[in-house]
């Protein structure tokens, strides 16, 4: 292997060439070039739309694309799809909807849809004066941006609220200028950022002008202007719920009253204990960020916010709750989270474009609802799965190809693993020992 060795002006190399400087060290250099090719689109102008989407590309990166059929939300049958390449996750979800499906379906809401951005500085004067004159800095903000808002205030939106808030308690001095968007069906983060770089100027200027400051209070530090991906205020809740009876036939082992007092335990635990609650939301975020990705959505931004309001109580906690009253078993799933359906990648990505177009061109508030869904989804199943037969038997033998594609395994091979793990536990050593013995003519029994 040849030793790496720092790439002066990277960004300026053509693609191949970036190509060439990466694995000039790589002894199987012509074979790894062929593969990145491989991957490229075949059509040169959608290619050059993915080159686009980031910097220094040289090829593309594959994701499993599925569908989630017969999800019944709000009494509306969607083919939901997702993007994931974790194992079992579709099949949860499916499986999930398929259950719930004939119990009512999955019910949604979406409690407010407001977001929120901040100018972060950092002054030294009288705070009792600064608040006083917060209207007067109000209507000049609102003044400044008023030709960036014209558009978004015609679709209904644009900016809600802007207030002062005093942080000098934490921090020497500082304070934040905190505003709240509409920012409709668009993800908005490109609009909020560029009122609050507005505000940030005007309220230098306003420092400058004002006179009713000293000649040291008009020195104000700009310390950043950014949204936040906290939208506490961007909610939606998502439930199931049926009759206890209903729920006979889920584990042969337990009555519906012991399922269904089981499964309140198992979230009741993820609401007390942080190591479980952490697992617990992840399944959850299987399921919406599989449908993020698949319909263009910042599914960092949705992560970030769904586990900080999981902390909104001031500890980590499920985003779950279940009740059990009066013969009825409820489970209830809220998060805060915030989509687009116009702009960004949901205009630009092939795909993304298609899966709307799939889920019947949804606005904002119904792609909310429908992520929360598939989180509720993916989740249910799991602690299902969990509290009856064990995550592993279900999810290893989805796991199962992965394992034989791993070993090398032929299609015939693959066919007749799959037919032998039907009745036998999937796991590494188990796929491997099962190989090495048909590969020897010798197929195993009790693996």
């Amino acid at each position: 292997m040849r030793k790496r060795e720092l790439i002066a002006g990277f960004s300026k190399l053509d693609r191949l060439q970036k190509i060439d400087k990466v694995l000039h060290h790589i002894q199987e250099e012509q074979n790894i070039k062929a593969e990145l090719e491989s991957y490229r689109h075949t059509n040169p102008q959608v290619q050059k739309l993915f080159d686009e989407f980031s910097e220094n590309t040289i090829t593309n990166f594959f994701m499993p694309y599925g569908i989630s059929p017969n999800v019944l939300i709000n009494g509306k049958l969607y083919h939901v799809p997702m993007v994931i390449e974790e194992s079992s996750v579709v099949a949860a979800a499916s499986n999930s909807a398929k259950f719930w499906s004939t119990r009512g379906g999955f019910k949604a809401s979406v409690k407010s849809m407001h977001k929120i951005g901040q100018v972060h500085f950092v002054w030294e004067g009288d705070g009792a004066k600064l608040h006083y004159l917060m209207p007067d800095i109000k209507e000049r903000l609102i003044k400044r941006t008023a030709l960036i808002t014209s558009n978004m205030r015609a679709r209904g939106g644009g900016i809600l609220d802007i207030e002062l808030v005093d942080m000098t308690a934490q921090l020497d001095n500082y304070y934040q200028l905190k505003a709240t968007f509409d920012t409709r069906d668009s993800m908005g983060a490109n609009f909020i950022n560029t009122c609050l770089e507005e505000f940030a100027a005007e309220l230098r200027m306003f420092f400058l002008e004002c006179k009713h400051f000293t000649d040291h209070e008009r020195d104000v530090q700009i310390i950043m202007s950014i949204l936040s991906n906290f939208t506490p205020e961007c909610v939606v809740e998502c439930l199931v719920e049926c009759p206890i009876d209903d729920l006979a036939g889920v584990d042969d082992t337990l009555t519906p009253l012991e399922f269904a007092q089981k499964f309140e335990k198992a979230v009741r635990i993820a609401q007390i204990d942080i190591h479980r609650a952490t697992t617990h939301n992840k399944g959850i975020f299987n399921g919406i960020d599989a449908v993020a990705l698949a319909t263009g959505q910042d599914f960092r931004a949705i992560e970030a916010c769904g586990h900080t309001f999981a902390s909104r109580n001031g500890r980590y906690s499920s985003l779950t709750d279940v009740s059990i009253e009066n013969g009825v078993f409820k489970y209830t799933l809220t998060v805060a989270l915030a989509v687009g359906t116009i702009g960004g990648l949901t205009a630009l990505h092939p795909l993304a474009k298609r899966s709307l177009q799939l889920l019947d061109n949804p606005n904002a508030e119904q792609l909310m609802m429908i992520l929360a869904t598939m989180g509720m989804a993916n989740n249910f199943s799991a602690v299902k799965s969990l509290i009856t037969k064990g995550i592993q038997l279900g999810h290893m033998k989805m796991h199962l190809l992965n394992i034989l594609n791993h070993f090398g395994a032929t299609l015939a091979e693959k066919e007749a693993a799959v037919e032998h793990f039907k009745t036998h536990k999937v796991s590494f050593s188990g796929v491997e020992d099962f190989l090495i013995c048909i590969r020897e003519k010798e197929v195993p029994n009790t693996i």
